[in-house]
Parts: structure tokens; C-alpha cells; sequence
């Protein structure tokens, strides 16, 4: 498949963004002071855009996968391979390896508690309420209790979006017209807070399914640069409507997978090191709390920002290279031909 795209840059940029916003509500316990959440006046943060662009590319990526892949059991392989093995061990290397240099208890003691296991297990199995572990407090404000949940949280509601694709995939039904009534619903879902009750996935619906449209439309005309143009107005008058989240998911999503497959762009070699972007996602968290304290929990945004981010590039590469390629190795082929062949198809998934 050709790689003549600029998927693995803009997956690098959206983890970056979020140890950026990290930094803000690590280092002073609120994000007021954030440059995105400055300039759309207190409507969203940097990083969670990044959430927003991660969501719009797996969206367009997962569904072309499982038409490529051509059986739901290989197609749910590849796809736990993808989280699992890079999370169990950043969740290991939490709560046995950071945790006991932090923590206020003994090490006899810490280690005899049950949390630093069910931590590890919970992680894995993408438990969201699992994020704090005995004796643990990185710095004195409202995450300094916190070793995960900054980042955390999105896996849950991605795994869920895969097996939503699978389900449909399965019944036949991942078709354009349910792509966009999926993106319908999740429109909805940003508007009208009594479908709060449909939790984080119906948050994040919107994003997935923008990029599920968008890749069942590849070989319209959809990608050219007056929609591109049209998007871009659009984003940016979303900003005084106050409705940038709400709209972010046809006018973001639709400029951030232009920008991935426009061929007139030079392609950029992000991945010369490996997909370090969710290496960069899973660890990026736990090393900014981990920046704050050994900065005595006085360390400024910047000062975080600008320690953490190699660090944490160092440990995806090890991720990536020790981890994650290996696992990802594991990934069953595909059964037959993609259905829909896409010259703009990225290498993996």
C-alpha cells in the first residue's frame, strides 16, 4: 500500500498537542491559560483537538481495515495487537517502576496493597475509573493524584469504535448512508446534553464517523482545495459562533485528512523512527507527572512541556521498537484483496 501520505505526521503532531496542553493542568492545575483555549475564548484546549484529528484518522483507517482485512476475527486481532500490548506494559512500568519512587509508603508496604496489580490489570482492560495508586502524589493541585487518567480515557471509547465498525462490518452494514447517520447522531451528541447518557462514545462519535464518511467518499471529489478552502472558513468562523467543538467534526476533521492525502504536499518522514505517536500518547502523561515532581512541584508549563516531551520520545521509540513493532508483527493478512482499493491507503492502522 502506498505511503505516500502524511498519516503518520499528523498522528505525531495530535500526540505532541496533548503533552502540550498536559503540561498546562500538570504544572498549575487549570488550562486557562492554554493558547488554543485563549484564542477560541475558553472553548477547547490544543490537545483535545489532537483527540478529535487521532479520532478522524482511525475512523477513516479502521474502515478501511476491516474491508481489507475481510474477517472480523483477524480484523479484531489487528486491532487489539495495536493497544494492548504498548498499554499493558506502559501500565507495568506505572505501577512498579514510577509509582514506588513517588509514593509515601515503604516499598514492603507499597507493594503488599493490592492497587498497584488491580492497577495494571484495570489499565489493560481499559478501565477508566482505575487511575490512582496508594501513597502517589506528584504535585499539589487537582491531578496531582492522577498517574494515567489524563490520556487514558480515549482508549476505552477507540476500542469501543472498533468494535462498533466490526459490528457493522459483521451485519453488513458499514455502508455510507450508516456512516452518516453515525456522523448525524454525533453531531447530535455535541449539541444536546441529555445524550451525556450515551458517555464518552457518543462525545467522540462524531470525530470517528467524520472519517468513516470521508474514507467511503475517497474516490468522489471530495478532497480538493475549495472544500478544503470552504472547511477552513468554516473552522475558523465556528470560533465566534462559539460552536468549534460542535462543528470540528466537519470542518477539522474534513482539513486534517486533506492535509494527510493531498499529493500536492511534500510527505514528511515521521515515522524514520517508528510510530512514535502512541507511544508518545500512553507514556506522555505519566512522564509530565513525573517532570512536576522531581521539579518539586513548582516547575512551570514550558518547563514541563519542554523536559518531558524527549523523555517521553525516548521511551516511545523504546515502546515502538521493543513492544509494539514486534506485536504488530503478529497481525494476521488480509484474507483477500481490499474491496475498495485507495492509492492514498497509509501502511498500518
Amino acid at each position: 500500500m502506498s505511503r505516500r501520505n502524511n498519516f503518520d505526521a499528523l498522528r505525531l503532531l495530535a500526540a505532541i498537542s496533548v503533552i502540550f496542553s498536559h503540561s498546562f493542568l500538570i504544572a498549575e492545575g487549570a488550562q486557562k491559560h492554554e493558547w488554543l483555549i485563549r484564542l477560541t475564548g475558553n472553548q477547547s484546549i490544543l490537545g483535545l483537538t489532537g483527540v478529535f484529528v487521532f479520532f478522524a484518522i482511525s475512523g477513516f483507517l479502521v474502515t478501511q481495515s476491516f474491508e481489507e482485512t475481510g474477517d472480523p476475527l483477524r480484523f479484531l486481532a489487528k486491532r487489539a495487537l495495536r493497544i494492548f500490548p504498548g498499554l499493558f506494559v506502559a501500565a507495568l512500568l506505572s505501577a512498579f517502576v514510577l509509582a514506588p519512587f513517588v509514593t509515601t509508603l515503604e516499598p514492603g508496604a507499597y507493594f503488599s496493597r493490592p492497587e498497584p496489580y488491580r492497577y495494571v490489570i484495570g489499565n489493560t482492560l481499559l478501565d477508566p475509573t482505575v487511575h490512582e495508586l496508594p501513597g502517589v502524589m506528584f504535585v499539589n493541585n487537582l491531578v496531582g493524584l492522577e498517574i494515567n487518567n489524563g490520556s487514558m480515557w480515549t482508549l476505552r471509547v477507540e476500542f469501543m469504535m472498533y468494535l462498533m465498525v466490526l459490528g457493522l462490518g459483521v451485519t453488513r452494514l458499514l455502508t455510507l448512508p450508516m456512516a452518516l447517520l453515525l456522523l448525524a447522531l454525533g453531531l447530535t451528541c455535541l449539541h444536546f446534553h441529555a445524550l451525556d447518557v450515551l458517555g464518552g462514545w457518543g462525545w467522540l462519535l462524531g470525530f470517528f464517523a467524520a472519517g468513516m464518511v470521508l474514507y467511503k467518499l475517497r474516490a468522489t471529489r471530495i478532497f480538493n482545495g475549495r472544500v478544503a478552502l470552504l472547511a477552513l472558513a468554516g473552522l475558523v468562523l465556528s470560533v465566534p459562533l462559539r460552536e468549534f467543538i460542535p462543528l470540528f467534526p466537519l470542518f477539522g476533521c474534513y482539513l486534517a485528512l486533506w492535509l494527510a492525502q493531498n499529493p500536492a504536499l511534500p510527505v514528511i518522514p515521521a515515522a524514520r523512527f517508528g510510530d512514535l505517536s502512541y507511544g508518545l500518547y500512553i507514556y506522555g502523561w505519566p512522564v509530565e507527572q513525573a517532570v512536576v515532581w522531581l521539579l518539586g512541584g513548582r516547575a512551570l508549563w514550558w518547563q514541563v512541556f519542554a523536559t518531558a516531551l524527549p523523555v517521553t520520545a525516548a521511551i516511545a521509540f523504546l515502546s515502538w521498537r521493543l513492544i509494539e513493532r514486534p506485536a504488530l508483527r503478529l497481525k494476521p493478512g488480509a484474507r483477500r484483496p481490499a474491496i475498495f482499493p485507495s492509492s492514498a491507503a497509509p501502511q498500518r492502522a
